[in-house]
């Protein structure tokens, strides 16, 4: 069913836009807030309706032309359409919506979004599928026939567990990143080499993953269903073709899913690392070296990154005297971050080989007063282990999207620290959260930080002071 002239009015969750049908919320991906256009319904729901645009009678104001060939297939972007201006104002909405209806919070002092200091070849991880189920294009099916070549090394079409779009040029990665991974998928196609299947769990050749940071390293990580000579033939032709490569790396996933953390990570040539430095956020201080392995979590727009941890930092006002509790800790990127300016840091990660690049992190930066526990949170930190370490003074805290555990959040309000600052990639999870403190926590300020431009994701800084 389509429905003519339909207004779009709003930029929602998952990086849909919002009209409404009848007094229906209708979500609707690739358009602009300020659109009209007819929308063909594509799903019905209990309380809202699915839909596409499939005539555009007036383009918003709001608009641009999206730079990437790929727009509108590829679900990497989604407001790619969209000034970037206009992107910043709903992704300052979002924290402001979140805040008031989920956190209940009356006039949140929420601080201008700060922007990415680039938009473009802002990244510095990229996961490629191999896959020999490529989604069609228009100009594929205007042919009439099946084309005879179905493989793609690129990314997955959104709601398509089983459907990859063939990338020829990727704005998120500098080069020498296409070339790569086009210098991967012709030695595929020349020498004949399976791309994974995913319906049969079929196929030699799984992911490409390419990380680099802005102090000049460059990974590349091939990852194959099996053994065969043809690893080493592949990896010499990358490279002979790039010497660029710092590290060079294979993995052997006969699993049916993609999960590679619990696997072995084969290092072919190179370091056994990349590293990362990051200026200290006090003027005189010397630069924080991070050494970043090939399942080493690392914020993925580094440049903003740095803007985060700083910002981070100056919330958390620190003396030099705090013992601070780092919850989420990763690979104790903010733990070394504000090492220097602190008594102590006590950081908690519930994976192991984080915990061990955070100690390596410290090790190679002559930092002694940061301590790493391994665990998840909610059980790491029990009153036996807060009498042995030491009650916090401050308590930052950078979950997971889902945000913290309930019991996290228990023991908190039980230690009461004088001051938190909640790092969240996801606004409505920290403001259900913060409605949980709120009896015991009011939020000073919050800054929110855009990491991810063209799409809707946004990181936010709240900080959180006990009150009287």
């Amino acid at each position: 069913m389509i429905y003519e002239k339909v207004e779009i009015t709003d930029a929602g969750a998952e990086g849909m836009a919002v009209g409404k049908i009848n007094e229906k919320v209708v979500f609707v991906p690739f358009v602009v807030p300020g659109d009209i256009a007819d929308i063909q319904i594509t799903g019905k729901k209990k309380k809202y309706l699915e839909g596409k645009a499939v005539h555009f009678h007036h383009y918003s104001s709001k608009r641009t032309t999206p730079h990437c060939s790929h727009f509108g297939l590829c679900g990497g972007c989604r407001w790619q359409s969209m000034k970037y201006e206009e992107q910043l104002y709903y992704k300052q909405k979002q924290v402001f919506d979140s805040l008031t209806r989920i956190g209940k919070l009356d006039n949140p002092a929420i601080l201008p979004i700060m922007p990415s200091p680039a938009t473009r070849y802002y990244r510095n991880k990229l996961d490629y599928t191999f896959s020999n189920h490529r989604w069609l294009t228009d100009e594929d099916r205007n042919r009439g026939e099946t084309p005879v070549n179905t493989n793609a090394l690129g990314f997955h079409i959104p709601q398509f567990f089983d459907k990859v779009v063939d990338i020829h040029e990727c704005f998120h990665m500098k080069d020498p990143s296409n070339a790569i991974r086009n210098a991967a998928r012709k030695y595929a196609v020349d020498h004949n080499l399976s791309f994974y299947d995913v319906r049969t769990w079929q196929g030699f050749l799984r992911n490409l993953i390419i990380r680099n940071t802005e102090a000049g390293g460059l990974m590349v990580i091939l990852v194959v269903r099996n053994e065969d000579e043809e690893i080493t033939r592949m990896l010499d032709s990358l490279a002979a073709q790039f010497p660029e490569i710092t590290s060079l790396f294979y993995v052997i996933n006969p699993k049916k899913n993609d999960t590679i953390y619990d696997l072995r990570f084969v290092l072919y040539q190179g370091e056994p690392y990349i590293t990362e430095k990051m200026p200290t956020f006090r003027a005189g201080g010397r630069e924080i070296e991070f050494r970043i392995g090939p399942a080493s979590f690392f914020q993925t727009n580094s440049r903003q990154a740095m803007n985060l941890y700083k910002t981070t930092a100056d919330f958390a006002e620190l003396t030099g005297f705090e013992h601070v509790y780092d919850l989420y800790t990763g690979t104790g990127t903010i733990a070394n971050y504000i090492a220097p300016y602190v008594q102590r840091v006590t950081g908690i990660e519930s994976v192991e080989a984080a915990i061990a690049d955070a100690s390596v992190n410290a090790q190679i930066n002559g930092i002694t007063n940061t301590f790493f526990f391994s665990g998840e949170a909610e059980k790491v930190m029990t009153r036996e282990f807060i009498e042995s370490q030491g009650r916090p003074d401050i308590i930052i805290t950078d979950p997971p999207r889902n945000g913290m555990h309930e019991k996290v959040v228990r023991s908190i309000l039980e230690v009461k620290p004088g001051k938190i600052v909640y790092v969240s990639c996801n606004p409505a999870t920290q403001a259900r959260d913060l409605a949980m403190m709120n009896d015991v926590y009011f939020m000073e300020k919050c800054q929110p930080v855009d990491m991810f431009p063209h799409t809707q994701h946004v990181e936010n800084v709240a900080l959180l002071r006990l009150r009287d």
